[in-house]
């Protein structure tokens, strides 16, 4: 008797603390700042193609996370001779909901493919009417060629029996040289390389400055597989850039990683201005 009076008291005396507890529910309205939207530009040149970019718009955090794509945009691009070559409006809207091929959406794009050779320098200015101006310099760097590409099964059988791949190529003496390696399966010939990678990793000599790097994957291919190696000879400012938008990413939604800001190397915006200068080798897994 004396425990269950007890446990009467007890209650008797928690439900107003429970019930009191409802008042310290206080609602706050946060006021945002002005948000000024900037343009963002990412413009990838590649030796042989014809030159295209997207641009579009930066948003505040709370809105909808589909791109703004500007539609009072002019782009010129500055070859290395001085001579300005526009880039017309023509967005690729297809393009940028095709989540199989994995096409890159541009919003403008040039008429002839691209003449670059190592040590060429291009410039690119886009603004529109209200006033925004973005600019950025860029230079091809000499491709590195592929030395080798191989492979190696594991010891296992039927279903379980897979490759990894070694990629080996060597790093000139010049410091501060950065690297983009991908790994596409299927065949090149019918748009493999335009597919989602199987791997697709950033490297940096700052431990191997002027040796050979020798890259693995996991195990992960089967025979029969077509596997296509393409190296990219990237500048700091790309490898920064990737860098930044991979622990962006990361930290979206997560409140115990720390903010991240993109890294750009154009100025008066957003965004990356650069030149893709790549070598390719292909193997079939026998």
């Amino acid at each position: 008797m004396p425990l269950r009076k007890n446990l009467s008291v007890a209650l008797l005396v928690a439900l107003p603390v429970l019930a009191g507890c409802s008042k310290l529910q206080n609602d706050i309205n946060v006021p945002l700042p002005a948000y000024s939207s900037e343009l963002v530009v990412e413009c990838y040149l590649k030796p042989g193609k014809v030159p295209s970019l997207s641009v579009s718009t930066t948003v505040p955090y709370l809105s909808s996370v589909l791109p703004q794509i500007p539609t009072d945009v002019t782009v010129t691009l500055t070859m290395p001779d001085g001579t300005p070559v526009p880039l017309a409006f023509q967005p690729n809207y297809q393009a940028l909901i095709d989540t199989v091929s994995g096409v890159k959406f541009h919003s403008h794009i040039g008429r002839t493919p691209l003449v670059a050779r190592p040590g060429d320098v291009f410039k690119i200015d886009v603004a529109d009417t209200k006033g925004r101006h973005v600019t950025g310099t860029t230079t091809m760097l000499a491709p590195i060629p592929i030395d080798s590409l191989n492979y190696k099964f594991n010891d296992k059988t039927g279903s379980e029996r897979k490759a990894y791949f070694l990629t080996n190529f060597r790093d000139p003496i010049s410091p501060d040289d950065c690297y983009r390696l991908q790994l596409h399966k299927g065949n090149p010939a019918k748009g493999a390389l335009l597919k989602s990678p199987e791997t697709d990793m950033s490297l940096e000599d700052r431990l191997l400055n002027g040796q050979q790097f020798v890259v693995g994957t996991s195990y992960r291919f089967r025979a029969g597989d077509t596997v296509t190696a393409t190296l990219y000879h990237i500048d700091r400012a790309f490898y920064r850039f990737r860098q930044s938008t991979r622990d962006a990413r990361n930290a979206n939604g997560n409140p115990f990683a720390q903010p991240s800001a993109i890294y750009s190397n154009v100025q008066g915006g957003v965004g990356i201005f650069t030149v893709l200068s790549g070598t390719v080798k292909t193997k079939v897994v026998q």
